[in-house]
């Protein structure tokens, strides 16, 4: 009776999970795609929010500057980060959302260019040319963008067919793009990366994870870990018991 009762338990568990499987699979959003749209949009929405309460320090401009330059670039990173992570993890559905965190990325650049072209410096194109030219880390920044600029155009699947095999290489060229946006940010904050002083910490972050992003795509580092992922997925079901019939005593 004893070992009935745990039994029923046990499967009335493995029905309850089922159940919930079940009901996640049937939503139109996976978890996943939930929780990279509200990261995704959540910084605009705490820009509007601030505007509309005018809640964005003593110079909003360069709040919004900053906060969507910044986000850009995270977002850039996650989207960079994902197919390292389904080697190390073997979580297929992050490849599914690496083109929307890049779209995502390039939408939030477009934002951070306009507020520097239009609201930072009023459409000037005279001053606009002279400080691109003065500021070097402003150079970094318009060619990152200006990279991202066919990626967006080509980020369809019509494009894919289109380009064939030369649609991966054109898209390749974001592993350059991040590195050179990561430098735009560290050129910029209140301090020296290079001799690691002042507010610095954020750009050292993102420099040190894209590097590593960047070194587990190369071709032998994938494939250790995609090997060594497999070994651990076997040992691991080595370990599990497996339930055995029931004897009648």
């Amino acid at each position: 009776m004893r070992r009935n009762g745990f039994r029923i338990v046990i499967y009335q568990d493995i029905i309850l999970k089922m159940s919930f499987v079940h009901w996640v699979k049937r939503l139109p959003f996976t978890p996943l795609q939930i929780a990279m749209h509200i990261y995704a949009w959540s910084e605009l929405v705490i820009i509007v929010y601030g505007v509309l309460t005018n809640h964005l320090t003593a110079n909003p401009i360069q709040q919004m500057e900053i906060r969507t330059g910044r986000h850009a670039i995270a977002l850039l990173v996650l989207s960079l980060a994902c197919t390292p992570l389904t080697t190390l993890t073997g979580w297929r559905e992050l490849l599914k959302r690496r083109r929307a965190l890049g779209l995502y990325a390039i939408m939030y650049a477009v934002l951070h260019v306009i507020i520097f072209i239009d609201l930072d410096n009023g459409l000037a194109w005279s001053y606009l040319s002279q400080t691109v030219i003065q500021k070097s880390y402003i150079l970094y920044g318009m060619a990152a963008f200006l990279l991202l600029i066919p990626l967006a155009m080509t980020s369809f699947d019509v494009w894919k067919v289109r380009l064939g095999k030369n649609w991966k290489r054109l898209h390749q060229v974001v592993y350059l793009i991040v590195p050179i946006a990561a430098l735009h940010y560290a050129m910029d904050v209140k301090g020296d990366v290079f001799h690691l002083s002042g507010n610095i910490g954020a750009p050292v972050t993102y420099g040190v994870v894209i590097a590593l992003l960047l070194i587990l795509r190369l071709p032998f580092i994938r494939k250790f870990f995609a090997s060594l992922r497999t070994r651990i997925v076997f040992l691991f079901n080595k370990t599990i018991p497996h339930p055995q019939a029931d004897t009648e005593e």
